[in-house]
């Protein structure tokens, strides 16, 4: 029998957040994004969600006693490099990720303040707004709002992606020490978003796809977990994950019923002539 050697060795990203029952974002986005970067994925599940590509029908948030004993296992056993955290549901979840992750500074943590569905479900208690800013935006290396999250946090509004870089700044004034914020939603013939931290501002921006993706927040952010888990620095890391969601929307799928698409995560292992169904 062959045996493994035993100087193998991949580091971990931890992803917190939901679980998507109709597998294209949350949880089951954040592992198929880990494993196509080479990494080993562990998850600490916040919510378990019923959804499908027609929208979410149910949520139940994870008993934060449950939470904090996953997150407590995986640091317990695996060398994780990054963290990436997504839904959190409410304040008792959000004080719970919190109160794990406030002293360890070393691991770098990419927040994606995920409130809403792209159903227009809600998927953070409006109340927990504050709490998320004044809880874990100190603790992120940055956070990667869209622009409806960006309006929910108090930014101004961004009609052109020369408003962009005001709404960005503005979020780090918040306590955010990075943002990069996600111009998705604007009209154009390129997709933008916007990197504002200490020492750089970055404009990243795609051509734009006519198709409409589900879980490109969630595969984002855990792209660039990916990236700094691999040691590339913060801009280096928001390229290389802007690049990877484009290659993954280009090969994107239809598995459900509706026009919603879902990523191909794994769209750099596929054949040159695979097209996206649908």
């Amino acid at each position: 029998m062959q045996h493994l050697s035993t100087h193998l060795h991949r580091r971990s990203v931890l992803s917190i957040a939901g679980s998507d029952s109709g597998g294209g974002a949350g949880i089951q986005a954040d592992l198929r994004t880990i494993c196509a970067h080479g990494l080993h994925p562990l998850t600490a599940i916040t919510a378990l969600t019923a959804q499908n590509t027609r929208g979410v029908s149910a949520i139940h948030p994870c008993p934060v006693d449950v939470l904090a004993a996953q997150i407590a296992s995986a640091f317990d056993d695996f060398d994780i490099a990054a963290v990436k955290i997504g839904m959190l549901a409410n304040l008792a979840v959000i004080d719970c990720v919190a109160m794990a992750l406030q002293h360890r500074p070393d691991i770098a943590v990419v927040l994606d303040p995920v409130m809403v569905a792209t159903s227009g479900a809600a998927l953070l208690e409006g109340a927990a707004i504050a709490r998320l800013i004044e809880r874990l935006f100190p603790l992120a290396s940055v956070i990667t709002p869209n622009l409806p999250e960006a309006l929910l946090l108090g930014a101004p509004n961004v009609a052109t992606a020369a408003d962009l870089a005001p709404a960005a700044a503005f979020l780090r004034r918040l306590g955010a020490r990075a943002v990069l914020l996600k111009g998705g939603h604007l009209d154009g013939s390129e997709a933008v978003d916007w990197l504002d931290a200490d020492t750089t501002t970055l404009r990243l921006s795609h051509p734009r796809l006519s198709v409409e993706g589900h879980g490109t927040g969630c595969t984002l952010s855990s792209a660039i977990a990916c990236g700094l888990a691999l040691g590339l620095p913060l801009s280096k890391a928001c390229e290389a994950a802007t690049d990877y969601v484009h290659g993954a929307l280009r090969q994107a799928y239809r598995p459900g019923q509706s026009t919603l698409a879902v990523l191909a995560h794994d769209w750099r292992q596929l054949p040159l002539s695979h097209t996206a169904s649908g």
